[in-house]
């Protein structure tokens, strides 16, 4: 993707599932499949769409309502809501549309709705994602909690036995060792919620060694004390990994590292934005990945998804949400936060 990594922790500049022009637009996701039909068993989530003005951010909403994984409520202007509907042929009927003046207001609506416990979750439908998230944000009438806020990417890579999680690569762009805590938590909780049988948590690093000139190296080894500390809670931690020995089984045994993460991780925990940006991008244009987008540590999840997604990853941003939500009610992880 030609774009430039996002400037500000508002406007994260997410990698997206190519068109079906791209050669590798026809790769399986068996992992995607899974997900969408665990969250399919469970009741509707209750998502207030923002802004949904053009015809592609209502079909994302409306295709997870066809199938049953949300129950949309549109937040935006009515008449230009109605509009992209006709360009889309849809019929919205049936659907409860807030009117909101614009996007700001769509977007302060919307966080309104959460926090009186109307909706379950929000969706970005076309509008910036700066202009949600700074509603999202605000710290009188926003939805923040204890937790930093932090973005994660459900990844389904064609052929990797497993699913990966990525954070943060979309809101924290330079995060302190502090905020790493909530991060690699937050990250740790998502797995819980998606059920993956074991949570492996990789630090990663250029390399797997400490180096007190690299500053994400100490990072990594702090880290991984706080989580034998039990400051950390959920998984095993690892640290520093450099990318291949996080995840090959071959590259761990050639450098050595007897880990019971090293070679398995399922959680990548990135040093920073730029490190993550290119990393999901790398996976998603070159290894035909797609990628589902998730904001935690807020009230209720935000559903990022960007107009190039494809409808799959759509589909599982809105599964990945509803199966964190279950996961907060059932209390099998700390906090939907």
């Amino acid at each position: 993707m030609a774009s430039s990594p996002p400037s500000s922790p508002s406007s994260p500049s997410s990698p997206s599932s190519s068109s079906s022009s791209t050669p590798h637009s026809a790769a399986p996701h068996p992992h995607y499949d899974r997900l969408i039909a665990a969250a399919r068993a469970l009741p509707p989530l209750r998502v207030a769409v923002v802004h949904p003005v053009n015809a592609v951010s209502l079909e994302a909403a409306l295709a997870s309502a066809a199938l049953g994984l949300i129950a949309p409520t549109l937040v935006g202007p009515r008449a230009k809501i109605e509009a992209a509907a006709r360009e889309a042929g849809a019929d919205i009927s049936h659907l409860t549309i807030v009117d909101a003046p614009h996007s700001h207001a769509a977007a302060d609506a919307a966080v309104a709705m959460a926090l009186r416990g109307e909706v379950d979750a929000l969706m970005k439908g076309s509008l910036h994602t700066d202009e949600l998230m700074g509603a999202v944000v605000r710290r009188e009438g926003g939805l923040r909690t204890s937790r930093r806020i932090s973005h994660c990417f459900v990844m389904d890579i064609p052929g990797h036995a497993q699913p990966l999680v990525i954070s943060d690569a979309a809101i924290n762009i330079a995060p302190t060792l502090e905020e790493k805590v909530d991060i690699v938590q937050n990250a740790i909780d998502l797995a819980h919620a998606l059920h993956m049988p074991a949570v492996r948590v990789a630090i990663l690093s250029a390399t797997e060694t400490v180096n007190a000139k690299v500053p994400s190296t100490l990072d990594a080894a702090v880290l991984c004390k706080m989580a034998d500390r039990g400051q950390i809670t959920g998984a095993q931690l690892d640290g520093p990994l450099a990318m291949d020995n996080a995840i090959d089984p071959e590259a761990a045994r050639i450098k050595g590292i007897v880990s019971p993460v090293a070679g398995r991780a399922n959680v990548l925990i990135v040093p920073d934005l730029d490190a993550g940006n290119m990393l999901a991008k790398s996976l998603t244009f070159l290894g035909g990945a797609y990628a589902a987008g998730i904001v935690l540590g807020t009230k209720v999840p935000v559903i990022l998804t960007s107009r190039a997604d494809s409808e799959s990853a759509r589909l599982a941003s809105c599964a990945v949400a509803s199966m964190l939500v279950k996961a907060g009610k059932d209390r099998l992880i700390k906090a939907v936060g």
